[in-house]
């Protein structure tokens, strides 16, 4: 009852606490960014797998539905959909564009939850939804000024993925609490594979500061991360997972802005994290300075 949806609650909070560390650690990696997905995911789905093993989870995948396997396949092709399709829109239209538009995936989440799982819509998610909806009005005219291009075709599927990635998470029933987001990870690194090793690379030497930031990542920030959000998705409502998903970016948001030396300019509050009428031209309501800090930061993570 109260007691488990109290324990959902904390498990993805402390996740998206921890998935707004990922810019910071991810910062001292001199990887790209591909590479850096593909290191997280196979050190984080290889490090929950061998805790499934040491708790005996295999026997509920023997177990488990074909549906419920199918649902957990196709979280690990939407899980690197998300990142894949991220990462070409940054390439095309930029990171903050690119970031606005994956952020839709909140939105598409409540409006498949109301089909899917039949949850209407109450005070709170429509406030949320209408104000999401007015920062991509301002903001219209970057999307006009890049047109229909492909970058926008990529950024707008990487939050049909994330929102389908919540759908499946949530139609797996029947598998190990750490099992289950094991398999998510390993699936979603061979894709990821398979795109990273078709791009050409350049040598890198790392030191130990750079591995230990990789085996951070990958483990604390990516197995264990998961593995909490996994947990409270499951727990969850598809729209309190919608509303509650944006403390990940305010969370790394906050840590960017924190880490740095110089102060911020007075017109840097909380309300000016949106976008302002009176500005003579639409931006993003973030100093430059912000949207590059909060960009960093969705470079390297998600869901």
């Amino acid at each position: 009852g109260g007691t488990l949806m109290k324990n959902a609650y904390i498990k993805f909070i402390l996740a998206a606490v921890i998935f707004g560390t990922n810019g910071i650690i991810a910062s001292h990696i001199p990887l790209s960014s591909y590479e850096i997905v593909l290191t997280r995911t196979v050190l984080g789905g290889f490090f929950l797998l061998i805790l499934a093993t040491a708790r005996r989870e295999w026997g509920s995948l023997c177990r488990a539905s074909r549906t419920s396997l199918v649902w957990l396949v196709l979280s690990g092709l939407f899980l690197s959909g998300n990142w894949l399709f991220l990462y070409e829109a940054y390439q095309h239209i930029g990171v903050s564009l690119a970031t606005l538009m994956c952020y839709c995936g909140p939105i598409l989440i409540m409006i498949l939850s109301y089909f899917v799982f039949h949850e209407l819509h109450g005070p709170q998610s429509k406030r949320h939804g209408h104000r999401h909806g007015r920062i991509l009005c301002i903001n219209g005219a970057d999307v006009q000024a890049h047109g229909l291009s492909w970058g926008l075709v990529c950024g707008f599927l990487s939050a049909v993925c994330f929102a389908l990635l919540v759908i499946a998470m949530k139609k797996v029933s029947g598998i190990g609490g750490i099992l289950s987001p094991a398999c998510q990870l390993l699936v979603a690194s061979l894709v990821v594979a398979a795109v990273t090793l078709s791009m050409p690379t350049a040598p890198v030497s790392l030191d130990m500061i750079h591995i230990a930031c990789m085996v951070c990542l990958g483990i604390i920030n990516t197995g264990l991360g998961y593995y909490l959000y996994f947990s409270g998705v499951q727990r969850l409502s598809a729209q309190s997972v919608s509303i509650c998903d944006y403390m990940e970016p305010f969370t790394a948001l906050t840590l960017s802005l924190s880490s740095r030396r110089k102060p911020d300019p007075p017109a840097m509050d909380r309300r000016s994290l949106y976008p302002r009428r009176r500005r003579p031209q639409p931006n993003y309501g973030i100093p430059a300075k912000g949207i590059k800090t909060f960009s960093s930061f969705c470079q390297s993570s998600r869901r």
